[in-house]
């Protein structure tokens, strides 16, 4: 009898593992390459255009910056070749040195408006890419899960992704799981018609300005 009883526990305890077992859908694995989708998508193709355009007009100005601190750089060095010639009167000289010494003052200022407008323009591109590679790969995400699930997916990885020691979190998988270029058709089904190509940026800024002052270090 008590063999029985153990025998009837095992049947009703395996049948339900059974059914726990059975409502956990089939695990099918897919991968998708999401630095791929997104250095390819026709809006991030526009997106460093139109950064790469505001970098382009940032430089002009620093150019422009640039040319006018030299141009104070080159009436400082007139005032001081002034303050030292031996044709001046002590008078003379007393004013060239002071109007050098405002000169220069003026070049301080013209460097740390340099500076400033370069930062400013790195910050201000660089959230704007942070903001839309966020958005983008929200929405891509989306997408592709959408694309998982119609070819009955139940996980999908990021072979692109990296792990705490650099490498992708896929060590390997076979290229019939992989659904990139299907998520990629996706993406192109709403791409505009003539829609151009650009080199992809990952946050372009204007380089430094080259104001400089006779024995004076630039600003940093």
């Amino acid at each position: 009898m008590k063999n029985s009883i153990q025998t009837l526990l095992s049947v009703a305890l395996f049948g339900a593992l059974s059914l726990a077992a059975s409502a956990q859908p089939a695990v099918k694995l897919l991968v998708v390459d999401m630095a791929k989708l997104y250095d390819g998508h026709y809006k991030t193709v526009e997106q460093n255009a139109k950064i790469q355009a505001d970098d382009a007009k940032a430089q002009e100005e620093v150019d422009k910056m640039n040319k006018e601190g030299n141009a104070l750089v080159e009436e400082y060095k007139s005032l001081n070749d002034q303050a030292g010639s031996a044709m001046l009167n002590a008078e003379a000289k007393a004013k060239a040195q002071a109007d050098a010494q405002k000169k220069l003052e003026a070049i301080q200022a013209k460097q740390r408006e340099v500076q400033g407008f370069i930062q400013n323009t790195r910050n201000s591109l660089g959230q704007r890419l942070n903001t839309f590679r966020s958005l983008m790969l929200e929405e891509i995400s989306k997408l592709a899960t959408e694309v998982a699930k119609r070819k009955g997916g139940t996980v999908l990885l990021d072979k692109a992704g990296p792990t705490g020691i650099g490498i992708s979190n896929l060590i390997y998988a076979d290229a019939g799981y992989d659904i990139t270029d299907e998520v990629m058709k996706e993406i192109n089904k709403d791409k505009p018609v003539g829609a151009a190509a650009a080199p992809k940026t990952d946050g372009p800024a204007p380089a430094a300005g080259g104001i400089t002052v006779p024995g004076l270090a630039p600003k940093k």
